[in-house]
C-alpha cells in the first residue's frame, strides 16, 4: 500500500506541479541591509552588470553596500554596488535630482528620505526625496540603469553628475555629447586597484544649461567636457512635462562606444514601465528555479528573499558585444562564454557554486571559463577577483573546488587539461605562506599569518586538485597532493583535540581555543577545529570513532559563548561557540550526520534556520558574502548541504517546506515531500527515494543525497515528527582519504621548549602523536638527513642553538623536517608590566620585550607585544646599577589595522626602584595620517646617568580619527624589542 501511495504522490506532483509564477511578490529586498548583512535594496537584474541603487552612507565598515537601513539621508542613486561584502567598492556614476541652486557638495545635495515613502522590490525601487518633493523610480536592465523623476515644479531642475563619489579617483572625463546626452570615464582605486567604468546617460528632456565642477569649483555655464580627478556636473531642465525627467544610464568597463551599444541594445524605445516590466518577468523567471509551497508568508518571504540574494552575483562583466576588459587590462572577446566578475570564492565556493550546478549550470559552466579566460590573462586563478582585479582577499585557492565540485557533476565542457594547468600555478604560487606549506608539510606562526587556517583549505583546495587529476588520467599529480591533502594533520594537536598554531617547532603557548587572534581567519580554533571536509573519516579515526567527534561537536554547541581576544565583528551568530555569521562554521552541523545520531544535524539546522533568518532589515546574523549566507538558508531549507564540494555527496538537514520543487534546467525535476513539516515536527522519522527511472519508492536509510539522485530528476519523501529518530543508520562513503595513502603519511613531530628565549638552561622533549614512529633530530643546524642522532628521551641546552627534527615509520616513510631555534639572551635583566596586553598579541610575554627578536611588518605572525584601552608601563630591572646614556624602543605603525604609535612617551630612572626621576618626554613620532605600515625605532639619548631601573610609559593616541573606517575605536599600541645601553 504504501509504495502505491508514493506512486500516485510522486505522479500527481510531477503532472501537477505548482501554478505559481509571481515569486518576485515574496522577495523582500530589505533583509540585510540592517545589521551587518551589508545587502542594497536597488534595482538590478539576476548576475546584472548594473546595480542601480541608493547611497545612503559613504564610509564605515557598514557602509560596503552603500546603503544601510538606520540611515535616513540619500546622497544619490550609482550604478554598482557589492552585496554582502566586508570591504567596500563599487558606487560608481552617482546621479541626483534637486531642485534649486545646483551644488557640488553631497551633503547640500543630498536629501532626507523615510523607510514609510520607501519600497522595493526585485528589479524595482521607489524613495521619495523630501527636502525637495521629489519621487525617483528605479528600474534596470542587465547594463542599463533607468532612472524616473517626478519633480514638484516644472522649473528650476537639476540631475547633478557626481564621478567623485567613494572611492579614489585616478582618472575621469566627461563630455556634454549633446543637449540629451552626455558620456564619460572613471579609472578609480579602491578594493579593485584598477576599475575602469565607461558611461553614457540619455535624458528624456533636452538641457537647457549645464555647470561643470573641477574639484568642486564651478565654471561660467561655456564647458561642455572636462577632466580630471574630481569631476561633478549639474543639468538643469526647466521645461519639464509633467514635471518629469526620465534618464538611462548605460555602463561598460571595455569603452564608451560599448556603454552606446549596450544602452541601444537593452532600452531602445523602452518605456520605464516597459523596463520594469521586463525586470519583474526575468526575475519570476529565475526564481521559478525552485518552487515552494507553504501558508507561512515569512517563511516564503525568506525563501524566495535568500534565492533572490544567490542570484544577484556574479554579475555580468562584458558588453552586449562580448567584449570584455580582462586581467591583463587588455579587451577580448568572449567567443562562447559570458564573461563574470564580483568573485567572493571563499564564501561562496561553500554552499552559492554548489547551489549554481543544480539550478544553474549554463552560469556555472561561464564562472568556469571566465576563470580560465582570468588565468590566462592575469597567470593565475581568481582568488577574490573583483572587476577584472585580484584583490588577494582572503585566503586559499577556491576557484579550484568550484571547477572540481561542477566536473565532478558533470559540467565538464572546458578545457580539462588548462584547468588543471592552472590550479598546478595556484598551488605553487609564491605568497601567502605556500612556500613553507610545500617545504614544511605544515604553516607555521612564524611563516605567516592566519597559518591554521590557511594550512586547513590549502589541504582541502589540494585534495580536489588530487581528485580531478586522478578523475583525467594524471596519476603522478594525484599522488603528490593526496599528500598534501593530508598537511591538515600537521595542525591537528591530539592531546588537546584542537587545530592549534604551530610555533618554532611545537605548539603555540598559551593556547585558548576561543581566542580569535592572527593565527585564524575570521574564525577561532573552536570553529576551525572541525575543518577536514576532504578526510572526514580520517579524523574520526584518529580521535577514535563516531561517539568521539559526537562528544566533540556537542562541545562546540554547548561551550560557553561570547569568543575571548579580538573583536571580530565577523563572528556572531553564536550557539556556544558556533558562529553562523561567518562561513567557517557553516557546514559543521551536518558533520552529526557522521556520528551514531543523525537527528542531531536536524535539530541545530532547524534552530539556525529559525533563529538567524529574520523578515526584516536586520534579518542576516552576519555579511551576505556574494550570496553564501543565502546560499546556505536556500540549501537547508530544501533539507540537504554539501558538506564537501566535489564529492557530489549532500548531507541530509531538516527540510523547511511540504512541498518543494527543483527545476533542473534539463526539463527535470526534483522534488521534496516533508508532508506536516513544521516548527514542531522537523525530525525525520523515515524516508523515501523515487526517481524518474523509477516510480517504485525506496527507503532511504544514509544520512545523505547523491547528486545524480538529484540532477536525474525524482522525489524524496521525508516523513516527519516532533522526536528524534535513527531513521539513518547507513555509514557515509564519502571519498575520504584512503587509509593505504593515510598509512604513508608521517606527521611531523613535535619539539617542546617553551619560550624561545632563555637565560641559563632549558629542558627540550619531542615526540609524535602518532604510532610505531621513530624520531631523528640534530643540533646547530645540521641537515637532519646528514647527522642523525636517536631520540630517545629529554635533554637540556645551556646556549643558543637550532634544533631540526623527523619520524620515520616502520616502513621508511618520512615526515617533513620540523625546525626550532632557542636563543640564550646575554644579559639577565627582568621585566615588570605594570598594566596588561591584550592576551592575542603578548610578543613572548614581559620578558619578550628584551629577547632579541624582533616583530615584522607583518604583525600578525606574532612577536610584537599589544595594547589597547591601557597605556603601556614597564620596568625594566638591570639588577644592578649602571650608567645609561641610550634607550631604544621599536615599535609598529600599520593605522589600517589601528595600530597607531604613542602619542607620548615618558622615561624615567630610579636606583632603588620606587623613586623615579623623568630623564625624557617626546612626541610627534609619526602622523596618524601615514597609512604605511612601518616599524619605527624611537631612540632616546640621555645624558649618562646611573640607575638600575627604567621605567617606559608610552600613551595611546586614543580614539581613532573622523576619516578612518574604526571611527572612534581605541587604537592599539604594538611595541617590542627595547635596547639598553
Amino acid at each position: 500500500m504504501r509504495k502505491i501511495f508514493f506512486a500516485i504522490i510522486f505522479l500527481f506532483i510531477v503532472t501537477d506541479s505548482f501554478s505559481q509564477s509571481n515569486y518576485h511578490q515574496y522577495v523582500n529586498p530589505f533583509i540585510g541591509t540592517g545589521g551587518h548583512g551589508h545587502t542594497y535594496p536597488g534595482a538590478t537584474l539576476p548576475h546584472g552588470m548594473v546595480q542601480l541603487s541608493p547611497d545612503t552612507r559613504l564610509t564605515g565598515w557598514d557602509g560596503c553596500s552603500g546603503y544601510h537601513y538606520s540611515d535616513s539621508f540619500i546622497y544619490g542613486f550609482s550604478h554598482t554596488h557589492l552585496s554582502g561584502t566586508g570591504v567596500s567598492d563599487y558606487g560608481d556614476v552617482l546621479l541626483m535630482p534637486a531642485s534649486g541652486n545646483a551644488s557640488p557638495d553631497n551633503k547640500i545635495v543630498g536629501a532626507v528620505f523615510s523607510h514609510q515613502h520607501e519600497s522595493a522590490s526585485p528589479g524595482y525601487y521607489k524613495v521619495d526625496l523630501l527636502d525637495d518633493n521629489i519621487e525617483v523610480e528605479l528600474t534596470a536592465t542587465e547594463r542599463v540603469g533607468y532612472h524616473h523623476y517626478r519633480y514638484a515644479a516644472a522649473q528650476n531642475n537639476y540631475v547633478l553628475l557626481d564621478l567623485k563619489h567613494r572611492d579614489e579617483v585616478i582618472e575621469s572625463y566627461l563630455k556634454i555629447e549633446d543637449s540629451f546626452t552626455v558620456t564619460g570615464f572613471r579609472r578609480s582605486k579602491a578594493w579593485a586597484d584598477n576599475q575602469y567604468v565607461y558611461f553614457v546617460i540619455k535624458f528624456s528632456n533636452p538641457i537647457t544649461r549645464q555647470g561643470i565642477w573641477q574639484n568642486d569649483l564651478q565654471d561660467d555655464y561655456s564647458l561642455n567636457q572636462a577632466e580630471g580627478k574630481n569631476l561633478k556636473a549639474c543639468f538643469y531642465f526647466d521645461q519639464l512635462t509633467n514635471n518629469e525627467l526620465f534618464v538611462k544610464l548605460a555602463i561598460s568597463s571595455v569603452s564608451i562606444e560599448g556603454a552606446k551599444k549596450n544602452l541601444l541594445a537593452e532600452t531602445e524605445n523602452k518605456s520605464f514601465e516597459q523596463v520594469k516590466a521586463e525586470a519583474q518577468k526575468k526575475w519570476d523567471i529565475e526564481l521559478s528555479a525552485i518552487e515552494v509551497r507553504s501558508n507561512d508568508s515569512t517563511k516564503l518571504a525568506l525563501f524566495y528573499t535568500a534565492l533572490y540574494h544567490t542570484a544577484i552575483v556574479p554579475n555580468i562583466n562584458m558588453d552586449v558585444d562580448s567584449l570584455y576588459r580582462g586581467r591583463d587590462n587588455q579587451i577580448h572577446k568572449a567567443a562562447d562564454f559570458t564573461y563574470y566578475s564580483v568573485f567572493s570564492l571563499w564564501d561562496t565556493y561553500r554552499a552559492a557554486h554548489p547551489l549554481y550546478t543544480i539550478i544553474d549550470q549554463k552560469r556555472t559552466l561561464d564562472y568556469i571559463k571566465t576563470f580560465l579566460a582570468q588565468y590566462q590573462q592575469g597567470g593565475r586563478l581568481p582568488v577574490w577577483e573583483l572587476a577584472s582585479c585580484e584583490t588577494d582577499c582572503m585566503i586559499g585557492y577556491h576557484s579550484v573546488p568550484v571547477i572540481v565540485d561542477a566536473y565532478m557533476k558533470g559540467i565538464n565542457q572546458f578545457d580539462q587539461k588548462l584547468a588543471l594547468e592552472a590550479m598546478l600555478k595556484s598551488s605553487h604560487w609564491n605568497h601567502l605562506g605556500l612556500p613553507a606549506y610545500i617545504s614544511n608539510g605544515v604553516i607555521s606562526t612564524e611563516d605567516e599569518s592566519e597559518s591554521v587556517s590557511k594550512n586547513l583549505e590549502y589541504a582541502y583546495d589540494d585534495y580536489c586538485i588530487a581528485m580531478f587529476a586522478k578523475s583525467i588520467g594524471e596519476e603522478k599529480i594525484y599522488n603528490e597532493f593526496i599528500k598534501r591533502a593530508q598537511f591538515y594533520k600537521n595542525t591537528f594537536d591530539v592531546k588537546t583535540g584542537f587545530m592549534r598554531p604551530r610555533k618554532n617547532g611545537g605548539w603555540l603557548t598559551p593556547f585558548d581555543p576561543k581566542e580569535v587572534n592572527s593565527h585564524f581567519t575570521e574564525a577561532n580554533s573552536w570553529q576551525y577545529s572541525f575543518y577536514f571536509p576532504q578526510d572526514i573519516k580520517g579524523y574520526i579515526e584518529t580521535i577514535g570513532g563516531k561517539k568521539y567527534l559526537e562528544k566533540k561537536l556537542d562541545a562546540l554547541f554547548s561551550e560557553q559563548s561570547p569568543t575571548t581576544g579580538r573583536n571580530q565583528n565577523d563572528i556572531t551568530g553564536l550557539i556556544g561557540q558556533y558562529a553562523h555569521g561567518n562561513e567557517p562554521s557553516h557546514h559543521i552541523a551536518y558533520l552529526y550526520n557522521y556520528t551514531a545520531h543523525p537527528y542531531k544535524a536536524q535539530f541545530y539546522t532547524h534552530k539556525i534556520m529559525n533563529e538567524f533568518y529574520k523578515n526584516e532589515p536586520d534579518g542576516l546574523i552576519g555579511n551576505e558574502d556574494c550570496g553564501q549566507m543565502s546560499a546556505w538558508y536556500v540549501l537547508s531549507a530544501l533539507g540537504f548541504y554539501p558538506v564537501t564540494p566535489g564529492n557530489n555527496k549532500y548531507m541530509i538537514g531538516s527540510p523547511q517546506f511540504s512541498m518543494a520543487e527543483i527545476h533542473l534546467g534539463n526539463g527535470k525535476s526534483f522534488i521534496i515531500n516533508a508532508p506536516g513539516v513544521d516548527h514542531k515536527n522537523y525530525y525525520i522519522q523515515a524516508a523515501f527515494l523515487s526517481t524518474t527511472k523509477s516510480l517504485k519508492p525506496n527507503k532511504w536509510e544514509y544520512p545523505y543525497l547523491n547528486h545524480e539522485d538529484i540532477a536525474g530528476g525524482g522525489l524524496v519523501s521525508f516523513m516527519m515528527g516532533n522526536k528524534p529518530s535513527n531513521c539513518f543508520n547507513q555509514s557515509i562513503n564519502d571519498c575520504s582519504i584512503s587509509s593505504r595513502q593515510a598509512a604513508n603519511f608521517v606527521l611531523n613531530p613535535i619539539i617542546k621548549g617553551g619560550a624561545i628565549s632563555f637565560k641559563d638552561k632549558k629542558n627540550i622533549s619531542i615526540y609524535s602523536p602518532q604510532k610505531n614512529v621513530k624520531i631523528y633530530y640534530t643540533m646547530n643546524g645540521e641537515s637532519v638527513q646528514e647527522k642523525m642522532l636517536h631520540y630517545t628521551h629529554p635533554f637540556t641546552i645551556d646556549t643558543s642553538i637550532e634544533i631540526k627534527a623527523i619520524a620515520v615509520d616502520k616502513d621508511g616513510f618520512k615526515s617533513f623536517v620540523t625546525t626550532a631555534l632557542y636563543k640564550k639572551t646575554v644579559h639577565d635583566w627582568e621585566v615588570k608590566l605594570n598594566t596588561n596586553y591584550e592576551p592575542q598579541y603578548d610578543g613572548g610575554g614581559a620578558e619578550g620585550l628584551l629577547d632579541g627578536i624582533h616583530g615584522k611588518i607583518d604583525w600578525r605572525k606574532g612577536n610584537w607585544q599589544g595594547y589597547q584601552n591601557n597605556n603601556l608601563d614597564a620596568v625594566i630591572d638591570l639588577k644592578k646599577e649602571k650608567n645609561i646614556s641610550k634607550l631604544s624602543i621599536g615599535f609598529l605603525q600599520d593605522v589600517r589595522s589601528w595600530i597607531v604609535l604613542p602619542r607620548v612617551i615618558n622615561v624615567f630612572i630610579s636606583a632603588d626602584g620606587k623613586t623615579y626621576h623623568k630623564v625624557y618626554s617626546g612626541d610627534s613620532y609619526l602622523p596618524i595620517e601615514d597609512l604605511v605600515p612601518q616599524i619605527k625605532t624611537v631612540d632616546i639619548n640621555i645624558e649618562k646617568k646611573s640607575a638600575r631601573f627604567i621605567r617606559i610609559v608610552a600613551e595611546q593616541y586614543g580614539k581613532l580619527p573622523s576619516w578612518h573606517e574604526g571611527v572612534g575605536g581605541d587604537s592599539h599600541i604594538f611595541v617590542d624589542e627595547i635596547g639598553v645601553e
